[in-house]
């Protein structure tokens, strides 16, 4: 792994894939805990269980489904429609406009893509509060993915049948490590971003993937400097 992107590592890319939580905006601005604290009040509401006990079976549904939503679907065959409606009812002040950033994305050349297990809405709108959401030709969310949540084999492989997208000319952005095993498999170069100054800020324990180094071409903490130095 590199801190740095090598000069001649992106010159074949034609489409970039940028994951939106907590990469396309950063850990600090903590917006995504917003979406923690409604899903742990939908969980407590759903199953009538107390708010440790909500936010307990929370996790390990995420743990074991990949994400809350799957989770709850297969255990508890809830609405998605209301769950996504509910769970990204949030203040979206919370981010800061990043100008350039979008500088930073309307300069790559070849195709941008929002590919995220939350639901379009939620995408747009922290997109476009981030003031990046003109620089992307598509987002790829959960309901295109059929429900299926990354890191699902399947998943990836709608998003690249439904954009023609050839994994060897793809870059992805991610900020789990298990969610660019399956990217690295079919040829996407892979980038994990981080925290600022690479310290867990906002995250989980068991949110760290010690074990998909090898998955991992680049690390980054700062996704603007990244894509600003990047030769292309």
């Amino acid at each position: 792994m590199r801190n740095q992107p090598a000069p001649d590592r992106f010159t074949h890319v034609t489409d970039w894939v940028f994951d939106l939580d907590n990469t396309l905006y950063p850990h600090h601005s903590n917006l995504f805990s917003q979406i923690d604290v409604k899903m742990t009040a939908y969980v407590s509401e759903l199953l009538q269980l107390d708010r440790t006990e909500a936010r307990a079976l929370q996790k390990d549904l995420y743990r074991e489904y990949g994400t809350t939503l799957n989770g709850l679907m297969k255990r508890y065959n809830i609405n998605p429609d209301d769950f996504l409606e509910k769970v990204h009812d949030i203040d979206y002040s919370w981010l800061d406009p990043d100008p350039k950033l979008g500088d930073a994305i309307r300069a790559l050349p070849g195709r941008k893509f929002i590919f995220t297990n939350g639901d379009r809405g939620h995408a747009e709108r922290a997109a476009r509060q981030l003031g990046v959401l003109d620089h992307f030709d598509d987002i790829f969310d959960i309901v295109a993915a059929d429900l299926l949540p990354k890191p699902a084999a399947a998943t990836y492989d709608r998003f690249l049948a439904l954009h023609r997208v050839v994994g060897e000319k793809a870059v992805m952005f991610e900020d789990l490590a298990r969610n660019l095993a399956v990217p690295k498999k079919f040829g996407m170069t892979t980038v994990l971003v981080v925290p600022n100054n690479f310290e867990p800020a906002f995250a989980e324990i068991w949110e760290q993937d010690p074990d998909e180094e090898d998955d991992v071409d680049f690390v980054t903490d700062n996704l603007t400097d990244f894509l600003k130095n990047i030769r292309v």
